[in-house]
């Protein structure tokens, strides 16, 4: 299990076999002509509760959950699994 901290203070639990899922390295190569998998891959990434805790934690106070708020989430999770997976 890979677990971090963003810089916005969202904790994070990620299965260490979810950085090899050869699926998710699909829906990242096609994440540039398609932006709507976003939430797939966050989906696949997060899973369902802590996708629904990180929309809730970067919610805004109109009750907006912000593209490029989730997209620097997403980046800083992988960055930190990434650095992660290299220590172990």
């Amino acid at each position: 299990m890979i677990k971090g901290k963003t810089s916005s203070g969202f904790r994070f639990e990620i299965s260490k076999d979810v950085i090899n899922d050869y699926e998710l390295v699909e829906n990242l190569g096609e994440l540039e002509d398609n932006p709507l998998i976003l939430g797939k891959i966050v989906r696949q990434i997060l899973g369902k509760e802590q996708t629904a805790k990180l929309k809730d934690h970067i919610r805004n106070k109109n009750g907006i959950v912000p593209t490029d708020k989730m997209t620097q989430e997403i980046i800083e999770i992988f960055k930190n699994a990434g650095e992660e997976t290299k220590n172990s």
